[in-house]
């Protein structure tokens, strides 16, 4: 076994609390909430004035080709599997780290907060300022979406402008952010903003590097190409602003493996729960290009006189695709999230059926009215098939649990908190703004509907007295009709046999069950008489919810919890 390989082992076990002698006990501690990554290391170029991690690049079409092709012959030969995802602890959940932060998932957020996302006070550059004050120094390199960077009195920005598609890319980058960042991603500030041209000045001798990487000039004439199809208010050009990233820049990171020279990095990234749960978020608002290139590791030290001491954070980035984005190719864009670009199943099947099966995408329709959306619809949105542009690792090694655990963050959306989102994006026709606000609830209820179904959605695990209560999501949420909501809990105390208690169900989806401390003896806090499992079953899901306890005589002190 290979050195990294035993890091990521010993790092899983640590998370997960295994028991000694016993697999099937946890440990009488607290989960880990805090991953290790977040700790500073420090690097070998450690006094050097820029010193970072080696910048990463990416290129699409070698990306594209590798993970249509490649990749996953290479994962054929190799009986290559995914496995559990190695970075959740004890209570089934994901610790903070460099990849995610607890946000929805672990405490509530009011719509202002969903609504102002990453951002800080003053997201946008000041659209007053003098003419000539917005400094662009440097050029959008590869993506669709067309931008440059400007360089302000404070900071820096990436503007991104529409795409000839009304006002969709822009809102959508805006909106999109701010549901990944509640959600927990690291996901950066982007907010639409109006301007006049006078605010641009160019300077001289900038080049862009294109997707197939041949550089290219970029000046006043290319500045004004780019907003050619950018959207207007009178003289005002639309453009979504990306306030410029904290930290060093070290490219994209890797949707595979570690990177050799963070130290932090011990787990690979594929064997990560949130950039498998990740496949889910991308799915709801149809992020088709959710992709390597589309994401940004930046090197933040912690102490600016010791610049090679810090620890790396990961942001996913770019995401004007979301909601409907239209390619040249109409069929193309009929097929984004339903097929891959190089669907080598979906061409097997036709060849095989000569064609004659209906595919989503045969039927799809743009509305009236709506037509800068596309073909995003809740009609034929199926969350368990739905594709990128083409297959990513994470995504593949995606489990039932994995995905359950992005579900239950993403059924703590309320209606309120999506409006606030797509308030952000600004939109001039409030029929937009309904429309999205409807199809993400419509696509929300099918991802509940579809990872509800087999993992337990009990969460939020709290003792109230003697009693253990839990929020059934499912119910909350209204995912199926009530009469399918029939609970059930069993306890398991030492090497008692299992008995049944009684369940009080509760108006707002909670229940609650009786499991009082007893043991009085002198025995050892976790011996194995003091061992607690409480299953609780809610009808509708075909996985219990347990829970791992110990009786330690004046309370009950809960250590795991797991959703088989």
């Amino acid at each position: 076994m290979a050195s990294s390989e035993r890091r990521a082992l010993l790092f899983g076990l640590l998370l997960a609390g295994c028991a000694h002698g016993d697999p099937r006990r946890f440990p009488l501690a607290t989960p880990v909430l805090r991953d290790p990554d977040l700790q500073a290391v420090t690097l070998p170029c450690d006094g050097a004035p820029k010193c970072a991690p080696k910048p990463r690049t990416n290129f699409l079409i070698w990306d594209s080709v590798d993970n249509s092709v490649f990749r996953p012959a290479t994962d054929f030969l190799r009986a290559r599997r995914g496995g559990d995802a190695l970075d959740v602890n004890a209570y089934d959940e994901v610790p903070s780290s460099s990849f995610f932060e607890n946000r929805l998932g672990a405490q509530w957020l009011t719509p202002e907060q969903v609504e102002a996302g990453f951002c800080p006070t003053g997201p946008v550059p000041d659209p007053n300022a003098p003419d000539g004050a917005w400094l662009v120094d440097h050029g959008k390199d590869n993506g669709a979406n067309p931008g440059f960077r400007i360089k302000t009195a404070d900071t820096k920005f990436m503007l991104k402008t529409d795409l000839g598609e009304g006002e969709r890319a822009t809102a959508a980058t805006a909106i999109a952010t701010r549901l990944y960042y509640a959600a927990g991603f690291w996901a950066p500030c982007d907010a639409v903003v109006y301007f006049r041209r006078s605010l641009l000045k160019v300077a001289p001798g900038l080049t862009v590097q294109g997707n197939a990487g041949t550089p290219k000039p970029f000046d006043e004439a290319a500045v004004d190409k780019q907003l050619e199809k950018a959207e207007r208010r009178g003289p005002l050009f639309r453009a979504v602003a990306s306030r410029w990233l904290p930290g060093t820049p070290i490219g994209p990171f890797a949707y595979d493996g570690t990177k050799d020279d963070d130290p932090g990095d011990l787990v690979p990234h594929e064997k990560r729960r949130p950039l498998r749960g990740s496949r889910l978020m991308a799915a709801w608002l149809n992020h088709f290009d959710a992709r390597e290139q589309n994401t940004m590791a930046t090197w933040e030290p912690d102490d600016p006189a010791r610049p090679g001491r810090g620890h790396v954070r990961h942001w996913i980035l770019d995401m004007g695709d979301c909601f409907g984005s239209q390619w040249e190719n109409d069929t193309l864009s009929r097929k984004h999230g339903h097929s891959y670009f190089l669907d080598t199943r979906h061409m097997a099947e036709d060849f095989v059926t000569l064609g004659i099966p209906q595919r989503p995408w045969d039927t799809a329709r743009i509305a009236e009215g709506l037509e800068d959306f596309g073909y995003f619809s809740a009609a034929r949105f199926d969350p368990e098939a739905w594709r990128g542009e083409y297959p990513m690792l994470p995504f593949d090694n995606m489990t039932e649990q994995d995905g359950a655990w992005m579900t239950r963050i993403i059924a703590r959306f309320t209606p309120a908190h999506l409006e606030a989102a797509v308030r952000a994006g600004d939109l001039t026709e409030p029929l937009h703004s309904r429309f999205l606000v409807r199809t993400l609830i419509d696509r929300q209820k099918a991802i509940l509907r579809r990872y509800f179904a087999k993992v337990s959605p009990l969460a939020d695990v709290s003792r109230e007295g003697d009693d253990l209560c839990a929020v059934d999501l499912a119910r909350a949420t209204r995912t199926y009709p009530e009469d399918r909501f029939r609970y059930r809990a069993l306890v398991t105390r030492g090497p008692a046999a299992e008995a049944r208690i009684p369940v009080r169900v509760l108006e707002d989806g909670r229940v609650c069950v009786p499991v009082p401390a007893r043991v009085k003896d002198a025995s050892p806090p976790d011996a194995a008489g003091r061992y607690v499992v409480v299953r609780i079953e809610n009808g509708a899901s075909l996985g219990p919810l347990e829970l791992h306890l110990y009786d330690l005589g004046h309370t009950m002190q809960l250590v795991g919890i797991a959703r088989p």
